[in-house]
């Protein structure tokens, strides 16, 4: 059995091609992959998985780029409508992308095949997963249709990963917290602003990428909202703006070195000068 290995989940498909201090952030998915002992030689194989966004050739031509920046070539698009070659590929896949666009459509196209049933186990297999907006939201816990009624229009999705996952929202993530609150004191939810990311290792702990992450859970009864800081040398530099009297914020290394932290952000934002 090959290890298992994190799930990626970015807002939108900047951090394919986000390049920090130490390098592409993608070129970390290549060596998770090269770092299982238990992988069969041979060359990396990557699928895409386009049923969100309707099979779009625009939006796999960009897959395919970001491949290639870590020498992945052998790369499929995998269609809503998947063949028996299709799923070979996949049964051998080391990398396998959901990509963005309608959750609910391309949920709904996913179901209608084997789909749901062979992503999950290529996640067990050993595959990398990478979920891309509304890919990120079908590997968490929930979807939800456009309107947004809650809960009628709540769906299960791949529930890989533990927690239900939004992207995009720069506010107050007021829809994620209302989903965390109506699922229940177990659940958490995870919201990951556009250009960001983040990573769920098999530990079920959860890491910022590129931005910082918010966090909604319970503690003693309550629902309680916290972030999560990409470690200090991917932290983008902020221009600074001589007009901007709201105080200083704390940075995370003066909070906490580890780069996950539990604290309020009024807390965070009350450091004035």
């Amino acid at each position: 059995m090959r290890k298992i290995k994190p799930i990626f989940l970015f807002a939108d498909s900047q951090v394919l091609f986000w390049q920090s201090k130490e390098g592409h952030f993608i070129e970390r998915l290549r060596q998770t992959i090269e770092d299982d002992q238990e992988r069969p030689e041979g060359e990396l194989k990557a699928a895409y998985i386009g049923a969100s966004n309707g099979d779009n050739p625009d939006y796999y031509d960009i897959f395919v780029t970001a491949m290639k920046q870590i020498e992945i070539t052998n790369c499929r698009h995998i269609k809503a409508k998947p063949t028996e070659d299709d799923y070979k590929y996949l049964r051998t896949a080391d990398l396998v992308l959901l990509a963005g666009g309608s959750t609910i459509k391309g949920w709904k196209a996913i179901q209608k095949t084997e789909l749901q049933q062979r992503v999950v186990d290529c996640y067990h297999n050993g595959a990398v997963l990478v979920g891309v907006s509304a890919g990120a939201i079908q590997l968490g816990l929930r979807g939800w249709k456009m309107t947004k009624k809650i809960p009628k229009d709540l769906f299960p999705t791949f529930q890989l990963v533990p927690a239900v996952i939004d992207v995009h929202d720069q506010s107050d993530w007021k829809f994620l917290q209302e989903v965390v609150g109506t699922l229940g004191e177990t659940n958490r939810g995870y919201g990951i602003p556009g250009g960001g990311g983040a990573v769920y290792h098999p530990d079920w702990s959860f890491e910022a990428i590129r931005h910082h992450l918010v966090e909604y859970f319970y503690v003693g009864g309550g629902m309680k909202r916290s972030l999560i800081f990409p470690k200090i040398g991917d932290m983008p530099e902020e221009p600074k703006d001589e007009d901007d009297h709201r105080g200083k914020v704390i940075h995370p290394d003066d909070v906490l070195s580890s780069g996950i932290i539990n604290i309020d952000p009024e807390i965070i934002e009350s450091n004035v000068e």
